[in-house]
């Protein structure tokens, strides 16, 4: 499968100025972008809308100079173009076309910035960044080490059945089947199975299967 090629915001290297930023410096910016664009509807419209626009172009401009292209802004957005047109129909049926801007622009804005991040920071830095941000609720039974695993592994998957889905696609347009329902999940679903069970067994191999209970011990080949 060409899974892996799906990866929307994927790690670019670079040597911009916002690949050199500090993870949380970055963190602290996308969080104050999306408290900025949820509490744009709280105020007027009108502030609202001048509020979300101005963050738009200035993730915008982080975008451009982060080096990242058109095409990979595109991309991010084609993915909910959909969505984005019924919201936008939606709201400017319901409250008219300036709340739909700012409602728009909002999603957006929010979207963008969290493919800046993803896109100058290296996985890596990213599952560290998580693993930390975890370590205070070890006290509470946390695992960070086991929660930026399965972070790393939904990042993992989630391209590869996307990339099963265009595959599968493909292979049922070119053989006419096109509209088989059947002919178009049912690989996917075979492929995505494999795919789980081959990255359980690869985990299991390297001990990393579910800890065994602490209050249970083998005696002669029986629990006690």
């Amino acid at each position: 499968m060409r899974g892996h090629a799906f990866m929307v915001a994927g790690y670019v290297p670079g040597a911009s100025l916002i690949h050199r930023t500090p993870l949380a410096l970055k963190a602290a910016l996308l969080f104050a972008v999306a408290v900025l664009c949820l509490a744009s509807p709280l105020i007027s419209v009108l502030v609202g809308a001048v509020t979300t626009t101005a963050t738009l172009v200035l993730v915008v401009v982080a975008h451009f100079v982060a080096s990242l292209s058109w095409q990979r802004m595109w991309r991010a957005v084609r993915m909910m173009l959909i969505f984005l047109v019924l919201i936008a129909a939606y709201q400017w049926w319901q409250h008219g076309p300036l709340t739909a801007w700012q409602v728009i622009a909002a999603i957006v804005a929010t979207v963008l910035a969290s493919n800046v991040l993803t896109a100058t920071t290296p996985v890596d830095e990213l599952l560290d960044g998580l693993a930390a941000l975890v370590k205070p609720l070890q006290r509470f039974g946390a695992d960070p080490e086991r929660f930026s695993l399965t972070v790393a592994l939904m990042l993992r998957s989630i391209p590869f059945v996307i990339g099963a889905f265009s595959d599968v696609r493909d292979a049922a347009r070119a053989r006419g089947l096109e509209r088989n329902l059947l002919a178009r999940s049912l690989p996917v679903v075979i492929a995505t199975v494999g795919y789980a069970r081959a990255t359980g067994e690869a985990l299991a191999a390297r001990g990393l299967g579910d800890p065994e209970p602490k209050d249970v011990e083998h005696d002669g080949g029986s629990l006690t």
